[in-house]
């Protein structure tokens, strides 16, 4: 599924999760053992007497009896956001003989700021004549779009014989605990005239590094840019990132958010925005936001505030705040530059993760070289509680470029987040208990 597997999120207020030390991530996000599955619905498009198509939900299982009205209610909330992001490209619909299926997914955010993804495949129902296309999609609290992405390919197969052989399939899974990172699990299923069939799904060993695929940034942009957008991202700018794909939106916006480890994104983050929320580009606080190449005019016209503009066909920028350039210290810029040339150069790098592995480090250490710092600038107290200081830990760094960058690094979200979350883990001194 190397060419569809594209990730798409769509997220209006994002958890904000803050990440600790290098290598910890949310528990929710990546907790082996638990349910593989909330729900998996089927959007289907149907025909409103003003002769345009609505996505509706058609099937869900399982069905969930027996909810507090509190779980109630906030189950109605999600069932009505999901056909919007099934099918965030509105409402211009036909039936059809021929469609290519896609796979994207979205984020959406409780008020609790748990996370729920929504791993979709759109794909033409089998049959003959003309008929419109409808998306399976299986929400989720755990983050890891390849292993979703074989589960949907097993979706699809199964749609093609009838929709009773899905059923079946997704209780087994659902029966089945979720691998811990570098694990396998067995999935025993059964279809008709094929026989049981045994299906392996395996969790990459690098949990942090399951839900992205950098080389869909490296192809479709060259290094400066993906520099300049990083620079952009790590000051808390607005970002808007234009493509036709679905997969392409989504896939490129999740790499650009891994850039930002083992920080995280915490602002506004919709990876394939909805027609009808085009107006979010008007908003005046950070957001990071993915929209189809056919609403470009529009989203020129809207009242915009400044925000970098990214043609992710072209490869290019289509508008800037006009400081990008300068915005990363020139030697850290550069250091970052050789390994992302080092790839593209280097025929020996084949696979996906290969490439995840190779960039992340060279942005992992980007941030160890300018603030790697940080630990030795916590003040414990008897309590066992720290404080940061940050005047302390912005002059011990030598070189002026970087200071200045890190003076406003200091005061975005992200910089605050992982912060708190650093000065509540102080870990033991081995022989202290």
């Amino acid at each position: 599924t190397e060419g569809k597997d594209g990730a798409s999120a769509a997220e209006n207020t994002p958890p904000q999760v803050p990440q600790g030390k290098q290598g910890e991530r949310s528990s929710v996000f990546y907790s082996a053992g638990q349910f593989f599955f909330e729900y998996l619905v089927v959007v289907s498009l149907k025909k409103m007497p003003d002769g345009r198509y609505e996505p509706k939900i058609t099937y869900q299982f399982p069905k969930r009896e027996n909810l507090l009205k509190g779980q109630k209610e906030e189950e109605e909330r999600l069932l009505q956001a999901i056909p919007l992001f099934c099918f965030p490209d509105g409402n211009n619909w036909a039936p059809t003989t021929e469609f290519t299926s896609e796979t994207f997914s979205f984020v959406l955010t409780n008020v609790d700021g748990s996370r729920k993804i929504g791993y979709c495949r759109r794909l033409l129902p089998s049959g003959r004549g003309v008929r419109l296309p409808e998306v399976f999609c299986i929400i989720s609290c755990l983050g890891c779009f390849g292993l979703f992405s074989k589960i949907l390919d097993e979706v699809e197969k199964r749609r093609q014989i009838s929709m009773a052989v899905i059923y079946p399939f997704m209780q087994g899974l659902r029966e089945s605990p979720f691998p811990a990172p570098g694990k396998t699990v067995t999935i025993k299923s059964f279809i008709p005239e094929s026989g049981t069939e045994l299906i392996e799904l395996t969790r990459p060993v690098d949990a942090h590094l399951e839900h992205v695929e950098f080389q869909a940034l490296l192809q479709r942009l060259s290094p400066h840019l993906i520099l300049h957008i990083f620079a952009s991202a790590m000051l808390e700018r607005r970002l808007i990132f234009l493509a036709e794909e679905l997969s392409v939106l989504s896939q490129c916006i999740h790499a650009v958010a891994a850039l930002l480890y083992p920080f995280t994104w915490a602002h506004t983050y919709i990876p394939v925005l909805p027609e009808c929320l085009l107006d979010t580009v008007c908003c005046p606080t950070p957001f990071m936001v993915g929209i189809q190449m056919r609403h470009l005019e529009r989203v020129l016209e809207q009242p915009m505030e400044e925000a970098l503009i990214v043609d992710l066909c072209e490869g290019k920028i289509i508008r800037a705040v006009g400081d990008e350039e300068e915005i990363l210290p020139g030697k850290l810029q550069n250091e970052i530059l050789i390994s992302l040339n080092r790839h593209n150069n280097n025929n020996n790098v084949h696979t996906s993760e290969q490439v995840n592995a190779l960039v992340s480090e060279a942005f992992v250490q980007f941030f160890v070289r300018l603030v790697g710092h940080y630990g030795s600038h916590i003040k414990w107290g008897r309590s066992g509680s720290g404080s940061f200081q940050e005047r302390n830990f912005c002059k011990a760094i030598t070189s002026k470029s970087c200071r200045r960058l890190v003076k406003k690094f200091v005061k975005t979200n992200m910089f605050s987040l992982f912060i708190e979350e650093a000065e509540k883990s102080r870990i033991p001194q081995e022989g202290n208990g």
